[in-house]
């Protein structure tokens, strides 16, 4: 890292730090920016990554996608063209030390206009490519962050130079080694952006039974060649992919409603709450209810 993105990797952890009043992710006044503070390391945890550009300022993280693992730190990016079920783990954080992150939506209309207003040339791609990038980040795009992060301290610009600074930054991105597999989502008729809409009827639409043949036929591919490439996007198949965002639901339900396994089971498309118990306990490393209430206990939730 050179002394300049040294130097803004600071002033954003500063930024970051001042502005974030609990452990967590923090929606910040900024439309799509995200913080994420926290003081201390924490376990393994299944999440849904939505499509999103994340830099971090302060500590360390890992993501596990299948039998792949990430780590960024300080000054690092990590791209997440697609929502995706992942296994997140904040492995350095200290009070002292706080881990700090900014997390920004990736828009896929904008990323489609700035194609089409820079005239950069990215064509509709026949393969599909691994929705995870990890790497250093820009100098050019750290400034584009910072300016951003420094709205926080003057709410009264974010209606104007908020866009503005958001376009930036993802025009950097573009021109980045990033750039061709972001594009793909935006790009129609590339692969990526056809799995991308088949992973947002299976986000949408979780609960029901929906076959490979009638996602295939959505986005206009063979089964055989969905199933491929939604695989090589995702490192799943679209039924694993499924049932973990069925699973996921399916704890967000018990926590906010306090609700019984059997019950829940059924609401996210499970037919047999035994099943629902035992995928459950392989993603979650416990049983439902056990951890429904550790959840609801270490969130100060009464019940």
């Amino acid at each position: 890292m050179t002394d300049r993105a040294s130097k803004l990797t600071a002033e954003l952890a500063t930024i970051i730090s001042r502005n974030s009043g609990q452990e967590g992710p923090t929606e910040t006044a900024v439309p799509g920016l995200i913080s994420l503070y926290y003081t201390v390391p924490f376990i393994k945890t299944p999440t849904v990554y939505r499509p999103s550009f994340c830099i971090l300022a302060q500590g360390a993280k890992e993501i596990a996608l299948e039998n792949q693992t990430y780590t960024y730190g300080p000054g690092q990016c990590l791209v997440v063209p697609v929502d995706l079920p992942v296994v997140g783990q904040v492995v350095i954080a200290s009070k002292e030390v706080p881990y700090l992150c900014l997390a920004i939506e990736i828009d896929r209309q904008l990323i489609s206009e700035l194609i089409v207003q820079s005239g950069i040339n990215f064509e509709s791609s026949r393969h599909s490519a691994a929705s995870v990038m990890v790497g250093q980040t820009s100098e050019e795009m750290l400034e584009c962050v910072v300016r951003l992060a420094r709205l926080l301290d003057s709410p009264n610009d974010i209606p104007i130079l908020a866009p503005m600074a958001t376009r930036e930054l993802f025009y950097r991105l573009l021109h980045t080694e990033y750039g061709v597999r972001l594009a793909q989502i935006a790009v129609r008729g590339g692969i990526m952006e056809r799995v991308a809409e088949a992973i947002s009827l299976l986000r949408r639409d979780y609960a029901r039974t929906i076959r490979v043949e009638e996602m295939a036929a959505l986005v206009g591919m063979s089964p055989s060649s969905f199933h491929q490439h939604f695989k090589h996007v995702t490192t799943m198949s679209p039924l694993q992919y499924q049932k973990r965002i069925r699973l996921l639901a399916a704890r967000a339900i018990m926590l906010a409603e306090d609700a019984d396994a059997a019950s829940t089971s059924y609401r996210v498309g499970y037919e047999s709450p035994s099943q629902f118990s035992r995928e459950y306990s392989r993603m979650f490393g416990t049983s439902p209810i056990a951890d429904r209430d550790r959840l609801r206990l270490t969130q100060g939730i009464p019940g």
